[in-house]
Order: C-alpha cells, then structure tokens, then sequence
C-alpha cells in the first residue's frame, strides 16, 4: 500500500500558501503538507496591521484583476477559491501624480508603466527626444536579446522620459532604475512587441492592444478586512500543518526524498519528505540549494534585492488632493519615492471621525544607507516632505507606523529570464521534487506569487507520480 506523500513547503509567504492550497486541491487524498516559515508572521509581504483603530497594510497593498492575456489574475481566483469573492473591493479615486519641480502634475494617460504611445500626452511632464524613435527597418530588440529599460527608452524618447516618467513608475513597483532593470523580466509584454515593432511608439501601441481592457473596468483590487485574510483564508482551506519561528537550515538529497534540518544547531530535528516546495529569497534559497546544487545555487544567488521602508500615518483632517496617490523622480532629490492617500484612494477605508491615512514608501536600491535613520527621524522626515509636495503644512499625526522590508524588492538586470530558466531546467533534470517557486524569481505582486506557487505544485505533484484526484 502506498504510504501518503509528504510534502515540505519551505516559506509561509502568499506563494508557499498558494502552493499549499493547490496540493491540497489537487494531490491525492491523505498527502501530508508542512509550512516551515522562519519567522513567527505569515504571509511574506501580505501583512494587516492597526493605525488609528482601523486595519491598514504594511506590506502589499493590492493586486491586479487581470493577467496580461486579460483573463482573471490568479489572485482573484485563489481568493474567489478562498470564498473570499464578496470581499474584493476596487480604488474609488484612480488618478495619481507626479512630482516634478517640487509640485504635483497629474501622471498623463496613454503610457505602459510610463512609456508613452502618444508623445504630446506626456508633454505636461517631460520632453521627449525630437525624432529620435525613427524606423530603421529592424526590429528594436533582437530575438533572443534583453536590454534595460532604461537603455531602451532613452535611445528613442531621450532623458527627461526616462528622469521623469519612467524612472518613478518602475521606482514605486521596484525600488531600483530603470537604467538597470531587464525589459524581459519588469515589462514583458512591451518586450515582445519591441522584437516586431521598428519604433518605441508602436511597440508600445501594439502592446496595449495586445491586452485590451473593457472601458471603466477595474486594475486594481484589494480585500475589505485587509489582505491578511487572503493569508488565513489559504493556511485554513490547505490544512497544512504550519510550523512558524522554524528554519530550514539544510537540504540533503535521499534515496526517497529530501532530509530537512531544521531548528537551532545545537538542537536539530530531522524531517523526511518526499519533495520540497522552496518559496523563500533567492539568498536564503541558494545557502539551501548550494549542497544538493551548487551551480544553480550560484544562478539563483545572483538575484540581487532592494529595502524599503512604509511610513504610515494617520493625520486629523489634512487637506489632501482628491489624488490615489503620488510617485517621486529620483531627480527630485526627496527621500519619499511614493505616496498612497489611503482613505482617499480606497472607499471602504474612509473614516467618519475624518482621519486621513498616507503612506509613504522610502528607499531606492543602493542607497540603503538612508533607512539606517532611526524610525522617528524616517517619519519626521516624510511627515515633513509631504508638506512640502502638498504645499501646506501637514497637521500632527496621531497615530504612526515603520514597517521595515530589508531585501523586499528584486532587481531584476537584464538577461534575469534566461538565468532564472538555466537554473530551473538543471535543477528539474538533477532534482524533479525540489522546485523553486515565487519570492521574486518570476516577477512581483500577489498574482505573480500566486501563479508562482501552484505551476510549484503541479510540478511537485507530476513529479511524484500525478494526481489521484
């Protein structure tokens, strides 16, 4: 009789729980599934605290509805899977701005994450370069190449669309330059159109009309009750047993499976299973790959990571813009790289004794040195910038929160695809129940994750034999 598969899912972010939920869905009856998270939080970056008396997020904040095909994104599904359907709720103010030269100019339409389709849209806040995105009878981007974007996009629209346009867009999402970031990996669907199109103007064009979007439906979503509940919602339909403050610290192949070491070292306990789920950092994951894997250990180590800080407050009765928010050029030389006007932008959080909560997100790659500042010194200082954007003087908060996220955001440098590929591809051919899933390697954002985390699964469960289900 065939004993029960155990499954070991190393990480309790949204992609090791997605993973959970989808053996549970779909293994046979009776596999036994375990969450190992290191610290005593799950969720990752999905994390619903209090301010003020009312829940906010210090992580992620939302998701979006729809993949780039244009179907249901898979955190949409998982969460209507969740029976959490009801409880998707949408921005009532979507329009957000820019800094530039020290105030706020609206972020112009027509762009895909900043580069433009229609150059005298975005004239209200950059120049583009004067005919420079000319055709040269080739293709932009060669068949097989990666470049950064911000390569790309200076080459044909010139500086100021890159400073101010581009830049703070990629910024707000990845807390690094568009100079450094692959177009393959941050911005895919404009890179498959740049491998057709002769100029920037129609890749772009062709790339929105590759996934056309019903007029007035909605990008974004969240959950009302705070994403937290996507958290507990997974943890309870996965029946994992869940172990938290417990580190994996090594991986060591078996004639069955895989050994586990977990705990303090001078007290280990070791657990076999069958195949193991790796949902954590691309760090973490290589000190864990580089025994059973060395050389795609050093692949996935070479992922690099940026920190950030969310500074929240709630202010009594500011007057605030009727603005989703805003994001910073680096050129700006603030501290701030991007603000969101919570109870502005979303409805449901909207409070009847007219608190206001902002939240402002600190930190760009390679200058982690500024969030070494005290936690009063970082809200004293966005507390001050605000004001000055906003051009009035913020009143007091009375409430107030610094969320630390060290190593949060991926810095995805051109060529990430084809390394990140090299490296599944060898560790499926040595490993086939040892897989990698979510934590930056495929992209950010809850969907991403999501997605990330059950291909994780159905990978693990053919590997072992297939579904008896």
């Amino acid at each position: 009789m065939r004993q029960p598969w155990r499954v070991a899912v190393v990480g309790g972010g949204i992609a090791g729980l997605a993973a959970a939920v989808r053996l549970r869905d779909s293994a046979p009856a009776g596999t036994e599934i375990t969450v190992y998270e290191q610290s005593g939080a799950l969720g990752g970056k999905l994390r619903t605290g209090e301010l003020a008396g009312q829940p906010v997020e210090f992580g992620a904040e939302s998701f979006l509805m729809r993949d780039p095909a244009g179907a249901e994104s898979a955190a949409v599904a998982l969460a209507r899977r969740l029976g959490l359907g009801e409880k998707i709720v949408h921005p009532t103010v979507g329009q957000a701005a820019l800094v530039i030269d020290g105030g706020l100019r609206p972020i112009p339409g027509g762009t895909l994450v900043g580069v433009p389709g229609d150059l005298e849209r975005v004239a209200t806040v950059a120049r583009p370069a004067a005919d420079a995105d000319t055709d040269g009878g080739r293709p932009l981007v060669g068949p097989d190449a990666d470049v950064s974007v911000g390569a790309l996009v200076r080459s044909r629209f010139g500086n100021e669309v890159v400073e101010r346009l581009v830049d703070p867009m990629l910024g707000g999402v990845y807390a690094g330059r568009a100079d450094d970031l692959s177009l393959v990996t941050t911005m895919p669907a404009l890179a498959r159109t740049a491998r057709v199109e002769h100029t920037l103007v129609g890749a772009v064009r062709a790339a929105q009309a590759a996934a056309p979007r019903a007029p007035g439906a909605p990008v974004f979503g969240t959950l009302a009750g705070g994403l937290s509940t996507l958290v507990e919602a997974a943890v309870t339909a996965s029946g994992a047993t869940v172990r938290r403050d417990a580190a994996v610290r090594e991986l060591t192949a078996t004639e069955t499976g895989w050994r586990l070491t977990v705990g303090p070292t001078r007290d280990p306990e070791l657990v076999d299973v069958d195949a193991v789920v790796l949902a954590v950092p691309a760090r973490p994951a290589a000190r864990l790959l580089a025994g059973p894997a060395p050389t795609v250990a050093a692949g996935v180590g070479a992922l690099d990571y940026a920190s950030v800080a969310l500074v929240t407050m709630a202010l009594p009765q500011p007057r605030l813009p009727e603005l989703s928010g805003f994001l910073v050029p680096s050129t700006e030389g603030l501290l701030i790289k991007a603000a969101t006007f919570f109870t502005t932008k979303w409805g449901h959080l909207r409070r009847p004794d007219g608190l206001a909560v902002v939240r402002a997100s600190v930190g760009r790659y390679g200058e982690e040195a500024h969030l070494q500042r005290p936690d009063a010194d970082l809200a004293a200082t966005v507390h001050r910038e605000l004001s000055a954007v906003l051009g009035t003087p913020l009143p007091a908060p009375v409430d107030g929160h610094v969320q630390r996220w060290g190593g949060a955001l991926p810095q995805y440098t051109p060529g990430h695809a084809d390394r990140l590929a090299a490296a599944r591809t060898a560790l499926r051919a040595a490993h086939p129940t040892l897989v990698l899933a979510g934590a930056g390697y495929d992209g950010v954002g809850i969907p991403v994750c999501v997605r990330s985390g059950e291909t994780a699964a159905e990978e693990i469960i053919t590997a072992l034999g297939g579904s008896a289900r």
